[in-house]
This record gives C-alpha cells, sequence and structure tokens, in this order.
C-alpha cells in the first residue's frame, strides 16, 4: 500500500501548499503528493486565485527531496501533447526522477464549471470520441517523445507532428509511470493500454470494484497483466475534527484491492495537516 495526499490549488496563497508539502516530505508514510489542473476555480469564489498545475508542480518538485508527485490529472485538452512530454520531462528533472505522470480525458466543456474554462482561456471543444481517441494519440506519441533517440514524424486522426524530439529525457527509464484518471468504459480501454496505475474518485465503492473488474476484462483482451496496473481511488478528507468516516473510507477502499490511496485535504491547512494525515488516518 501507498498513501498520499492532494492539495488543490485553488483559493489558497502559494505559502501554504509549499508548508504542507515540505512537512510531507518529512513524513515517512507519506509517499505522494498531488496537484489537480484546472484554469478557474471549480470551488468557493468563482473569482479567487487558481495556480497553473504544471508550474506550481515543477516549484514543488525543487522544493521537496522524497515525496512522489503529479497531477490528478492533466487534461489533456488543454496542451498539445508534445509541449506536454516536454513540460513533465522537465518537471522529472528538476525532481530528480519522481514524477508520477498523471493524465485524462479532461473535463466536458458542456459542464458549467468547465465551460469557463474552456471560453475563458479560448480552448478548442471536442466531443468524446474525439477526447478519447486524442488522448490515445497523446500516450502514444509522449511516451514516444520520452523515448526516441530520433525525431520521429507522426500521423494520427487528431495529433500530427512533423520532426518531433525530446530532449533532455525524463531522468526514469524508460519513462515516468503514467496514471489515468477516469471510471467511462472508453476511459479504461485506453488505462489497459498504457497506464502503470489507474485512478478513480471514491464515492460509490461498489462502482469503483465494477470498474475495476471492467479494467480486468479489457486487460484480458488485449493479452495483459491486470496486476501490472495499480489500483489507485482518491478520497477526501471530510472533517478534521471527525477522522472516523475517512478512516474507514480508506479501510473500505484498502481492502476492495485499491493499494494506492490519495487523500485530498481541505483548506485552510491545519498546522501539522500532513502528521495528522499520518497519525489520524494512516495509522488509524
Amino acid at each position: 500500500m501507498s498513501f498520499g495526499i492532494m492539495t488543490a490549488p485553488m483559493q489558497v496563497e502559494y505559502a501554504d501548499i509549499v508548508r504542507v508539502w515540505r512537512e510531507a516530505d518529512d513524513v515517512p508514510e507519506l509517499e505522494h503528493a498531488w496537484l489537480f489542473d484546472h484554469l478557474m476555480p471549480i470551488g468557493g469564489d468563482p473569482a479567487g486565485p487558481i495556480f497553473e498545475g504544471w508550474t506550481l508542480l515543477s516549484a514543488l518538485a525543487a522544493q521537496t527531496r522524497r515525496l512522489r508527485l503529479g497531477l490528478l490529472v492533466t487534461s489533456n485538452r488543454f496542451r498539445p501533447p508534445a509541449m506536454l512530454a516536454k513540460i513533465a520531462a522537465t518537471v522529472d528533472v528538476v525532481s530528480g526522477g519522481r514524477l508520477d505522470f498523471g493524465i485524462g480525458v479532461g473535463s466536458r466543456p458542456g459542464h458549467p464549471l468547465a465551460r469557463r474554462e474552456y471560453d475563458g482561456n479560448g480552448l478548442p471543444y471536442l466531443d468524446t470520441a474525439d477526447a478519447v481517441e486524442r488522448l490515445d494519440e497523446a500516450c502514444t506519441v509522449i511516451k514516444r517523445l520520452w523515448t526516441s533517440g530520433e525525431p520521429f514524424d507522426f500521423e494520427g486522426r487528431q495529433i500530427r507532428l512533423t520532426g518531433a524530439f525530446g530532449n533532455p529525457r525524463p531522468v526514469q527509464r524508460p519513462h515516468p509511470p503514467v496514471l489515468i484518471g477516469g471510471r467511462s468504459a472508453a476511459t479504461l480501454r485506453l488505462v489497459a493500454r498504457h497506464a502503470d496505475i489507474w485512478n478513480i474518485p471514491g464515492g460509490d465503492l461498489d462502482e469503483c470494484v465494477a470498474r475495476s473488474a471492467l479494467l480486468d476484462r479489457y486487460c484480458a483482451e488485449i493479452g495483459r497483466d491486470p496486476a501490472g496496473i495499480t489500483r489507485s481511488i482518491h478520497l477526501p478528507v471530510e472533517s478534521y475534527e471527525r477522522p472516523e468516516p475517512t478512516r474507514e473510507a480508506i479501510g473500505a477502499a484498502v481492502a476492495a484491492g485499491f493499494g494506492h490511496v490519495i487523500l485530498s485535504v481541505p483548506a485552510p491547512y491545519p498546522a501539522g495537516v500532513a502528521r495528522w494525515v499520518a497519525d489520524e488516518l494512516i495509522a488509524g
């Protein structure tokens, strides 16, 4: 089992997140830490502050020494894949090889909270089928940019590259672990094909278990051992005053086969929050 924390980089100050991550870096029970990838707040004051995920991740990579780190998860709709490969390789170098590369299809533009991210940043709309196909091609391209010793061309339905080449390469060989987040059947087929870790938001644990079984089936269809994909779940910390419900949710998720647990800690962060997570939730 491995445990980590997630700090949503919105409605908080930079110094608050740095404090939590530095503390978590000294708490051995916590093995990984995560941000999310949104461009406008999805909770609280809609005009409040929110930091760009990859830029902040690079800064935090430079200020930690042990934690594995990543975004839960990168929206594949926000950045061209070759640029994303370069950004991720840079973070892996800055961190000394501690990146877990989290990616997903991205929020549907039709959702009201997501729609303004697209409108406000001039991002193109993709229907679901095109977005899933683009993620498939992006994973192929990104891995190739991380590993290829020669420039290459790529001609896909969604992505076209000429003379693509990545240097420097990531520190990790052959490349950073790929985490794909999502629950749809189409996304799970991509998990079977591309991912080392699969993450699903918690909530209805029976549904999470059913999705995990579906992933097993998709792995079998392509001849992949499903045990080669780590099952990860994202659980919210509901209350600092009442840890029992979160502790019970962790126990149930672990018993159901989810050995990679990410705990989302809400702001404002109390002093010693990382140690509190270890003592009250993980040890408990």
